[in-house]
């Protein structure tokens, strides 16, 4: 079954520079890495130890991003899903649900494990952000941009933990935004809609909990 495509970016032929950009970005900073790369960030800056930090930030990762990932690459693998982003929409109910619940389950898992504040706090800020996502995409089937979703919290999560100087990423956020919709996989709302509840619950929510 072809992906459905919301954009119309579509190329003939080779593929020009920008979308070739457009994918290398879509595959290096997408959800699951970037969330792992974060979620092991914090545990190593917010633990006491380095044990606490590599057993909180595995099962962090875990949960958020390990577990989810192979859910859908075996799901690929059995022909369930299109490709490893589930570019065809009507596909993408159980791989976000699978995320909400495995994510939603960690925050479970790290407080039974005396994890840092600030880890527990992060990862609340994520299902808070997929409590929004999820709904939409699945009951409104209207595909808001995990991609985006990811990547401006994760820009934003990096300046509450580090401070200002982390603002560098923002931009990096929204490239990723940008190869999204040249790529034809969301419009240019469903990556603002992302980009917003990504920054919101990082950005917001993640610091009061954290406080």
């Amino acid at each position: 079954m072809p992906a459905q495509r919301t954009g119309a970016h579509d190329d003939i032929g080779p593929p020009g520079r920008a979308t070739r950009a457009a994918r290398l970005l879509t595959e290096a900073l997408s959800p699951g890495i970037l969330v792992a790369a974060l979620l092991l960030t914090v545990a190593w800056h917010a633990s006491a130890s380095t044990a606490q930090a590599i057993t909180t930030g595995l099962i962090a990762a875990a949960a958020a991003s390990f577990l989810p990932m192979y859910y859908i690459l075996l799901g690929v693998r059995r022909r369930r899903w299109s490709d490893k982003h589930v570019t065809d929409h009507s596909q993408r109910r159980w791989p976000l649900l699978i995320i909400l619940l495995s994510t939603a389950g960690g925050v479970v898992a790290l407080a039974a494990a005396g994890a840092p504040r600030q880890l527990l706090a992060l990862i609340v800020s994520m299902v808070a952000a997929l409590l929004i996502a999820v709904p939409v995409t699945v009951v409104l089937r209207w595909g808001i941009s995990l991609h985006a979703l990811v990547a401006a919290g994760t820009a934003t999560a990096l300046i509450v933990v580090f401070g200002p100087a982390f603002a560098a990423g923002l931009p990096l956020a929204a490239a990723v935004g940008w190869a999204r919709v040249r790529l034809g996989e969301h419009t240019t709302a469903q990556v603002l809609a992302g980009a917003a509840a990504g920054a919101a619950a990082t950005g917001l929510l993640f610091p009061l909990l954290a406080g």
